[in-house]
């Protein structure tokens, strides 16, 4: 059955009393509250925080809502019926509004702290008090956690209002970054890539807020107008939002003996992350120091397989750092993030990321996220050394690690058995010389054509008479490679399962989120269908829409070429 097709089943969750039932909440059930905050979740504003796992926080809810989206693909997988994403407490609930919440439910949210890393780097400067005690969840707060088909899922409300961590702000998002994120998990689940998920997208049809973004046609780098957007709260859910940045919290704290039981609670949070992500994977009964050692080793795995996968489809994270790195291996940060069209490996989509977090950079950023993680659990094993030798080790060839798992990448993009470092590099460099879409080129050259002229499609420039030599002496290496191997015909429908037809891009999302300004949501809906069946061949009328170059008028067009964070 299709993965967006609507399914009823026997148990389908009806109504928001049996969504309810379906509550359980291991994070504040298992972990400490910070011993200053209220019970009754009315902290809102900006603070240090000094202890404690979580902070108990009521949302702030958006008024007057109206329903965009839901995932399907989502709520049949959770068992919910697709009616409820219509229901009135089930959208007050995900639009902020906990008054609505029955037991055994809990009346308050919840939001995390935790540290920030840039390549390596501990940073405290965005923190408000310069101490790294007041950074964290500024608008993401988490509203439910519970129990359907057996596995648990936590609920997260984007753009819920301030927390103690707001440092300031007003703790919202507007309608273009939800729309953006919503679409954008959505999409790589479809790709098959490790991601928090979609669940619903509601709208303010009466609130609005201010934020800096690009003037019509802008050519600036950075946003050159002040905007008024609807305010607009997205659902994102995942078995858990521990952050590598959290772990970093817990460590700091017990370094610098910041109170009495800081190593206890860095214990605490580690423990709950193996319990949450990898508890299918790690024996209960293994001694905790194995555990830990056994979580480096699977966390590595999953890092670099996901590195791996955003470069396979051309993604770019574009703001890598340890905040923004999920600690269970799945792409967590929507902001700034961007699909490579025109190949160029230093493609950076964010204006305040930089080269270092650039498209072909990402190996690097996993790696020096990796050491961070690596740093943060070390002071859990202090006492054995045999342990720490282990886990040394499992760092110290995380780089070879992922060296193989890149190879490996390009060979299955180019239907290979095994990696050819010559035959990667020179389609690499022939790439950036003819200046290629980089999904429309590997999707034509999983068709596996005899000259280069079928290419041509996906180059933005006509290629001289010398370059299209260089290009049919290639080619003809490469089907000789593969005729080695197996046939043509085979390796092109695993070509096609592994390089997408359909991508991502900014110029076609645009559109929709500026429709839904007015209240008109059919293109969100059309380009959710679409990005939900990536690698197959759609309509005549999908693809003459959807799969094809990118205008010349979008290159270096503030908000479509490059954005700032603002959101």
């Amino acid at each position: 059955m299709p993965a967006n097709s609507i399914a009823y089943e026997s148990d389908t969750i009806k109504t928001f009393a049996e969504f309810s039932q379906r509550a359980d909440y291991s994070f504040m059930n298992s972990l400490v509250m910070d011993p200053q905050a209220t019970s009754n979740g009315h902290d809102h504003n900006p603070r240090q925080v000094f202890s404690g796992h979580y902070v108990p926080v009521t949302p702030t809810p958006i008024p007057s809502t109206q329903y965009i989206a839901h995932s399907k693909t989502l709520f049949n997988e959770l068992g919910l019926s697709h009616e409820l994403a219509l229901d009135d407490k089930f959208r007050r609930l995900f639009s902020g509004d906990m008054t609505v919440v029955m037991d055994p439910m809990r009346p308050v949210g919840w939001a995390t702290g935790y540290a920030l890393s840039i390549y390596g780097t501990e940073y405290i400067q965005q923190c408000p008090f310069g101490t790294g005690n007041g950074y964290g969840d500024g608008r993401a707060i988490s509203v439910f956690e519970g129990l359907f088909n057996g596995k648990r899922w936590e609920m997260q409300l984007k753009g819920g209002g301030p927390t103690p961590y707001c440092r300031g702000a007003d703790g919202r998002a507007v309608l273009r970054s939800s729309v953006r994120e919503f679409l954008a998990q959505e999409f790589m689940q479809a790709l098959g890539v490790p991601t928090s998920r979609s669940l619903t997208l509601y709208v303010s049809r009466s609130e609005t807020v201010r934020r800096p973004w690009y003037s019509q046609n802008s050519r600036s780098i950075d946003p050159d107008i002040m905007m008024d957007n609807p305010a607009a709260i997205t659902t994102r859910v995942a078995p858990s939002f521990i952050r590598v940045g959290q772990l970093e919290l817990f460590a700091r704290r017990a370094r610098s003996s910041s109170h009495q039981g800081a190593l206890n609670e860095l214990h605490m949070i580690v423990e709950h992350l193996i319990d949450r992500n990898y508890r299918q994977s790690i024996e209960a009964n293994l001694a905790f120091t194995d555990q830990v050692v056994e979580l480096a080793h699977l966390f590595r795995e999953r890092l670099i397989s996901l590195v791996a996968n955003w470069m396979r489809i051309g993604y770019c994270q574009g703001n890598f750092n340890s905040d923004n790195c999920a600690a269970s291996g799945y792409t967590l940060d929507y902001g700034p993030f961007g699909f490579c069209e025109l190949f160029d490996p230093k493609f950076q989509p964010w204006t305040g990321g930089g080269e270092h977090f650039s498209f072909f950079n990402q190996p690097a950023a996993a790696e020096a996220n990796y050491q961070m993680f690596w740093a943060a659990i070390r002071p859990l094993l202090s006492e054995h050394n045999e342990a720490l030798a282990r886990l040394d080790q499992i760092r110290d060839s995380f780089a070879e690690a992922m060296n193989q798992e890149i190879e490996a990448m390009w060979a299955k993009k180019l239907g290979l058995c095994s990696y050819d470092t010559t035959l990667v590099n020179e389609l690499l460099q022939l790439m950036v010389l003819s200046k290629v879409d980089y999904t429309i080129f590997f999707r034509k050259l999983s068709h596996i054509p005899d000259q280069i002229t079928a290419l041509k499609e996906s180059f933005y420039l006509p290629s001289s008479e010398h370059i299209d030599r260089q290009w049919n002496v290639w080619l003809q290496r490469w089907k000789d490679c593969i005729k080695n191997n197996g046939d043509l015909k085979s390796t092109s429908a695993t070509m096609k399962r592994i390089n997408p037809k359909y991508t991502w891009r900014e110029w076609l999302i645009a559109p929709a989120y500026k429709k839904a300004e007015q209240g008109d949501y059919r293109l969100i809906n059309e380009l959710q269908a679409v990005l939900s069946d990536p690698y197959d061949d759609q309509s005549s009328e999908v693809e003459a829409k959807y799969d094809k170059l990118k205008p010349k008028q979008f290159f270096n067009t503030g908000g479509l070429s490059h954005y700032s964070c603002s959101s």
